[in-house]
């Protein structure tokens, strides 16, 4: 996968968690995890590579503190529109 997309959970209407996947290899599992601000927690590779970001607090994550991890990461921002999903409801 090139290109990061992001999935949403939602439970009576509200989302309740997503997971945003960033570009990654066949075979990339999680092997450690690190918080990274205010509901948000990234997922990296053995090898360090960042493969995901859990957002645990979707109604506190805005895009900027999204594209502060993103920065923070060395991966592309994200317009708000990319996480429209999460102010659905």
């Amino acid at each position: 996968m090139k290109w990061p997309y992001l999935e949403v959970t939602f439970r009576h209407g509200r989302p309740l968690a997503a997971y945003l996947y960033l570009s990654r290899s066949p075979g990339d599992r999680s092997r450690r995890t690190a918080k990274a601000g205010v509901g948000m927690i990234v997922d990296y590779t053995e090898a360090g590579k960042p493969i995901g970001i859990e957002i645990t607090a979707p109604a506190k994550v805005t895009i900027a503190d999204l594209n502060a991890v993103l920065a923070s990461i060395d991966a592309p921002a994200l317009a708000a529109e990319d996480i429209a999903p999460l102010r659905a409801a």
